[in-house]
């Protein structure tokens, strides 16, 4: 194995564990990976939030997130207001609300934590290591 290869199969491999991570951490909270990835971005982003940016923001397709979102909306956990055109914003319900603040923000916290575990010299390398090679893989995947 050359030296690239193995650089890539570390890089796959810590990508692939981190996701293991966070199946863990939905299977904990009571929540499948579709409900917690939705719940997880409406936190992030906030209410008010699109399918599309969902979909954006955790590489997941649209099909998977607007099932996950119709079965939350069922369950009472979110609903559905129009936007612009045919756009339509996602906004939680009290529960819903009860449920992010309960299941999710936890979560987020425990990643701060994570992270504040790092120096602020290893915060910045990490961060300007990968912004260098996302666009490096970028350009790359261009010239296909």
């Amino acid at each position: 194995m050359d030296e690239h290869n193995g650089k890539v199969k570390e890089f796959n491999g810590l990508n692939r564990e981190i996701e293991g991570v966070y199946h863990v951490v939905s299977r904990k909270v009571g929540l499948s990976d579709g409900a917690f990835t939705v719940l997880y971005n409406i936190w992030d982003m906030g209410e008010g939030c699109l399918q599309k940016d969902i979909c954006s923001a955790s590489c997941v397709s649209k099909q998977t997130i607007h099932s996950v979102v119709k079965k939350l909306e069922k369950e009472g956990i979110l609903y559905l207001k129009p936007g612009k055109g045919r756009e339509m914003r996602i906004f939680l319900t009290e529960g819903g609300r009860t449920l992010v603040k309960e299941k999710i923000a936890p979560v987020a916290a425990m990643e701060e934590d994570a992270f504040g575990q790092l120096t602020e010299e290893e915060w910045r390398q990490y961060l300007q290591g990968m912004r260098r090679y996302l666009e490096y893989f970028k350009m790359k995947v261009k010239e296909l």
